[in-house]
């Protein structure tokens, strides 16, 4: 059931200091469904019946329905009271992917919690779980990503129509966080079409990526892409593989280098520049009209040039 409401008339459930939102008392919506109207009517039969024939069965039989319902309005309502939610991790993700949402939902009474959906207001597919006593439940959310830059987490609506179906209640909720977006990756560039490739002057002679030249032993830190597991496997130790060449190769992804590009083809084409040399283990260097990040490789390197294509233009607001 998708419910809206005028935002002026909205109660939303913030974050407060512990990044946490907990639904109140105040908070929580409840309307009848389609099963509840149906059966509210049913009933209203039922009590012009009674009233009509003196049938004082009737009547005892209608009242406890009434009962019965009222009782199941206080359950759907009570099932949202007092749920917790919290942000989870969420990983940075490509324009047009979908970033993935981790909720944690917590349920601190000691009554199970069933039948809880969660969603984001905009869309459709909401997620159910059930939350076992004093326990904590992940849920994960999907949204497709339609620009760059930082993504906040979008506005949540909690509902359940537990016992009985009778009646619909939500919650709207607002976590504070975010993720970011980075450019969509441009086409697969070759070396030759990089106009800055080169050989890095300053790289370690004799340290390289493609010759192989021997082995030493392992030393903590080691990549684990480097050890010969298969002397390993044959039980002599933990070895080390090492690479020789003339110096470790260096590219420039500059901003100037595609002039005849908008700004968003540009990003993409040089996020296209970060992803292949790191895939090829090149030592880099990112030059953009606002920033210049240095030449290294390694994915501390690839992070730090795919978040300043992500954030570029922002203000420093």
């Amino acid at each position: 059931m998708n419910i809206s409401l005028p935002e002026r008339f909205i109660r939303r459930c913030r974050s407060n200091e512990r990044d946490e939102a907990v639904i109140g008392t105040r908070q929580i919506y409840i309307i009848p469904t389609r099963y509840g109207f149906a059966f509210a009517f049913v009933l209203l039969l039922m009590w012009i019946g009674s009233i009509n024939y003196a049938n004082n069965l009737g009547l005892l039989l209608t009242f406890l329905l009434a009962g019965v319902g009222l009782i199941a309005m206080l359950h759907t309502w009570r099932n949202l009271l007092g749920l917790t939610f919290r942000l989870g991790h969420s990983n940075p993700v490509f324009k047009s992917e979908q970033a993935c949402f981790e909720i944690q939902l917590i349920n601190p009474r000691r009554d199970e919690r069933p039948a809880i959906g969660i969603r984001f207001k905009k869309t459709d597919n909401a997620v159910y779980c059930d939350i076992p006593p004093d326990s904590e439940q992940l849920a994960k959310l999907y949204l497709t990503t339609e620009r760059r830059g930082r993504l906040p987490v979008p506005g949540l609506q909690v509902s359940t129509i537990y016992p009985l179906g009778l009646f619909y209640a939500w919650s709207y909720i607002e976590l504070s966080g975010e993720t970011l977006v980075y450019p969509a990756p441009g086409s697969k560039q070759i070396k030759a079409e990089i106009p800055s490739y080169q050989l890095n002057q300053q790289g370690d002679k004799g340290v390289g990526a493609d010759d192989f030249v021997g082995l030493r032993s392992y030393r903590a830190g080691d990549s684990p892409k480097q050890i010969d597991w298969k002397a390993h496997a044959r039980e002599q130790g933990l070895h080390t593989k090492q690479f020789g060449g003339d110096r470790a190769d260096l590219c420039w992804l500059e901003w100037d280098h595609y002039p005849h590009l908008d700004r968003e083809a540009r990003l993409s084409a040089l996020c296209r520049g970060v992803l292949d040399a790191v895939e090829q283990q090149q030592a880099f260097g990112l030059r953009l009209p606002n920033q210049t990040i240095k030449p290294a490789r390694g994915e501390t390197q690839r992070q730090l040039a795919l978040r300043a294509l992500a954030l570029f233009g922002e203000t420093a607001a």
